[in-house]
């Protein structure tokens, strides 16, 4: 294949994280600044918690432009940086570390590309109901960023396992710091889970039920939990629709698969460091991104 030619100019941003051989991430990057013009490339670095401090200061030594944060490290790389944003200090995660000139700045686009993902689909929660299933770290950032953006209300639903408190936290941290109104529910009331799906105008799953190794698995027992005017989004990507986004589509649903999150969180991040506007649409085309449901993705 065509490669970039590297020379005495070429700028480097990372991606560090552990394990990270198999990420599709520094393939979405490079098609970026292909198609914008610029001598960088990204490079993926196997870079555990052990060896995280380190490393980030060699981004600073090295004048890196920037890294893509992934985990172990999203939740421990802010006590290496100069500065959080809002969102990533409430979701108490980075994803993207810009560098500029020195002084490092840490982003969390995964909230950000989840709510553009939406608009790009003519989805838009704005002063709106949502109801959102998921405790972890992709879950924290859909929901805060969704606050932040203006959802009117959020109810939360959560597993009783070790990350409800996640969930509980998150809660707290939306009514405290936005203008949303959020109410934490354990997941395994589902009475109360199909209440709350009826008057929301958006239903997402914020975990990772749905993908591999729990391919074909659903929280929803039936489809009576859908309507044909609520909108059902997952932050799943592969397969292109969960066993969740097929039961919704045949209740009538608008759906939404996790492609989107995965392409817009990357573009954020790329616009963030590089401070230039990426072609979305030449991304999707690129990289085959679609929301659509196919027949070829029928097992």
């Amino acid at each position: 294949m065509e490669r970039h030619q590297i020379t005495g100019h070429t700028e480097l941003i990372g991606l560090m994280a552990y394990p990270i051989r198999h990420s599709q991430s520094p393939a979405t990057h490079n098609a970026a600044y292909e198609k914008l013009g610029v001598d960088i490339v990204n490079l993926a670095f196997e870079v555990d918690a052990d060896d995280l401090e380190d490393a980030i200061k060699g981004l600073r030594a090295l004048k890196m432009r920037g890294s893509n944060i992934s985990m172990p490290n999203k939740t421990i790389v802010h006590k290496y940086l100069d500065e959080v944003s809002p969102a990533a200090k409430l979701c108490g995660a980075v994803n993207t570390i810009v560098n500029k000139d020195g002084y490092l700045i840490g982003h969390n686009t995964d909230g950000i590309g989840y709510v553009q993902s939406l608009k790009d689909n003519g989805i838009d929660p704005t002063g709106k109901k949502v109801t959102i299933v998921g405790s972890g770290g992709a879950a924290t950032a859909v929901q805060i960023q969704s606050a932040l953006d203006g959802v009117a209300e959020m109810s939360i639903f959560a597993r009783d396992d070790k990350f409800k408190d996640n969930a509980i936290e998150t809660v707290r941290k939306i009514n405290e710091n936005t203008d949303c109104k959020a109410v934490f529910y354990p997941l395994e009331d589902l009475d109360r889970l199909k209440a709350e799906m009826a008057d929301s105008y958006l239903f997402t799953n914020a975990t990772g039920v749905g993908m591999k190794p729990l391919e074909g698995i659903t929280y929803i027992p039936d489809a009576s939990f859908f309507r044909p005017d609520l909108i059902v989004t997952d932050v799943v990507y592969s397969p292109h629709e969960t066993a969740m986004l097929k039961m919704a589509r045949k209740a009538g649903c608008k759906t939404m698969n996790g492609q989107g999150m995965m392409l817009f969180q990357a573009i954020a991040a790329i616009e963030l460091m590089l401070g230039q506007r990426v072609d979305s649409e030449y991304m999707k085309e690129k990289l085959g991104i679609s929301y659509v449901y196919t027949d070829d993705d029928e097992d």
